[in-house]
């Protein structure tokens, strides 16, 4: 898949979420590169592995360039080796809404404690319908970013957020 990606992230109040997803599963993810806006990314989801390349975002965060690729588990064990800072530990919950899906990752780790949701749209003022779980609108804060909270963890800063 490459192209355009479009999406909105917000946090998250209360579990909820849980007992309305289809679908979980972990992910772990790491970074080989990520500055100026740009990040290279191998991330395993349950015998799945990806290597992603994400632009800088545009439109306020909301819109930013994705190439992903679907690789082998021992290529992505290998790429896993290229990553510096440790490795994101979350789980991913699917959550149907509408005709839309929200993607609430609940984290572990340094980052235990935070949970956000993201919906991916066609265009940015396409209509969605906003789960009542849905909290604030993170969208374009980069402290909400993966790759930033590797760097910057959730633990060192949620009381200022």
């Amino acid at each position: 898949m490459s192209g355009m990606e479009i999406e909105r992230k917000f946090l998250v109040r209360g579990d909820d979420y849980k007992r309305r997803a289809h679908k979980s599963f972990r992910i772990k993810q790491g970074y080989i590169c990520s500055e100026k806006g740009r990040t290279v990314r191998v991330r395993t989801r349950d015998d799945q592995a990806f290597l992603t390349i994400k632009g800088p975002s545009h439109d306020g965060g909301l819109g930013r360039y994705e190439f992903e690729k679907e690789i082998s588990m021992d290529e992505a064990e290998e790429l896993f080796k290229l990553c510096a800072g440790g490795f994101i530990d979350k789980t991913r919950f699917l959550v149907p809404s509408g005709k839309h899906t929200f993607e609430v990752d609940e984290f572990y780790g340094d980052n235990e404690g935070l949970v956000m949701a993201e919906v991916e749209l066609s265009a940015p003022d396409e209509p969605y319908e906003k789960l009542d779980f849905i909290d604030k609108e993170v969208t374009g804060d980069r402290r909400y970013y993966n790759s930033h909270l590797l760097k910057n963890p959730y633990k060192l800063w949620k009381d200022e957020a």
